[in-house]
């Protein structure tokens, strides 16, 4: 009789190369060295080599054919991480990719097909389901904004309020969505902001100033909370001015004290129901926190057959 306990014995994992997903300009920030360890302590978290449930029930020699399917619209991301938890437990696991990264699914459509070992499948489940739902779901939302402004002259963009150690990532699926990605670091861009005004009494150009001296060449961004600091901004050279919390009228008058001088991104308190009117008030770009750190988790299941 075979025993239950062989269902993952320690083994070495055999690398594999994933798919190249690139969409225009997208491509998968990972290496396959970054991929496989990020997987492996997923799975490792989940203790997919001790899954009690599924040694006890299932025989080795079990093999099962599953269905990655959307229960919701929305769009995909994360689909080489999903590839990687699967098999990373089964390595003769047979993938048909049937919807790639920054593709659009309806409701039942088939993301990935997977046959192999039905105790790898299982083990591997809810981890590819878990880099699957959050990214696709961060994707989906940023869809929605840049479907709301649509037509309008306003790109979205991203923050930096990401979850820790899964910036790049989220950043990629916001691109899957359609939008665009702000600074990627605090080392990657200048943006001087309310806090950094305080502690040189509000004294912009000052600030301006020291960030030239400091860093030569590199594009400045000075956040405003009032059409006055947005001229104070533009007259000592920011290349962008960052709208902070500003009412339509008060946009409507930065843009036009802007234009032409200075690149315009409206930033606050930004929804679904008021992006529209934002963007309509003439800005560049709208910076929306919510498409990383509040979006939903896209409705994904694996279905046995």
């Amino acid at each position: 009789m075979t025993d239950p306990r062989e269902n993952h014995p320690p083994r070495r994992i055999t690398p594999f190369a994933p798919p190249n997903y690139a969409a225009g300009a997208l491509r998968f920030p990972l290496t396959e060295a970054s991929i496989v360890a990020l997987v492996q302590d997923a799975l490792e978290e989940d203790a997919a080599s001790r899954d009690v449930t599924t040694i006890a029930t299932i025989l080795t020699t079990r093999r099962a054919r599953a269905r990655l399917v959307a229960r919701e619209p929305g769009i995909i991301a994360g689909v080489p991480l999903a590839l990687a938890a699967f098999r990373l437990l089964d390595e003769g696991v047979e993938i048909r990719v049937d919807t790639e990264d920054s593709g659009t699914v309806e409701r039942d459509a088939t993301v990935l097909f997977v046959s192999g070992h039905a105790r790898g499948l299982l083990a591997a489940e809810r981890t590819a389901l878990n880099f699957l739902q959050r990214l696709s779901g961060i994707a989906t939302t940023t869809r929605r904004f840049v479907d709301a402004a649509r037509g309008t002259h306003a790109a979205i963009m991203d923050t930096r309020k990401t979850t820790p150690g899964w910036r790049r990532l989220e950043k990629y699926a916001v691109r899957c969505g359609g939008g665009v990605n702000h600074r990627a670091d605090l080392a990657s861009a200048v943006l001087i902001k309310d806090n950094h005004l305080a502690a040189v009494d509000g004294d912009v150009a000052l600030a301006v100033r020291r960030v030239r001296e400091h860093a030569p060449g590199m594009p400045v961004q000075v956040e405003c909370e009032t059409p006055a600091q947005v001229r104070a901004a533009v007259e000592a050279g920011a290349e962008s001015v960052l709208l902070d919390n500003m009412p339509l009228e008060a946009l409507r008058e930065s843009v036009a004290i802007a234009r032409g001088r200075s690149i315009t991104e409206a930033s606050g308190g930004v929804r679904l129901d008021n992006v529209r009117a934002i963007a309509e008030a003439g800005v560049d770009r709208i910076s929306v926190g919510a498409i990383t750190h509040s979006a939903p988790a896209l409705n994904l299941a694996l279905d046995f057959e």
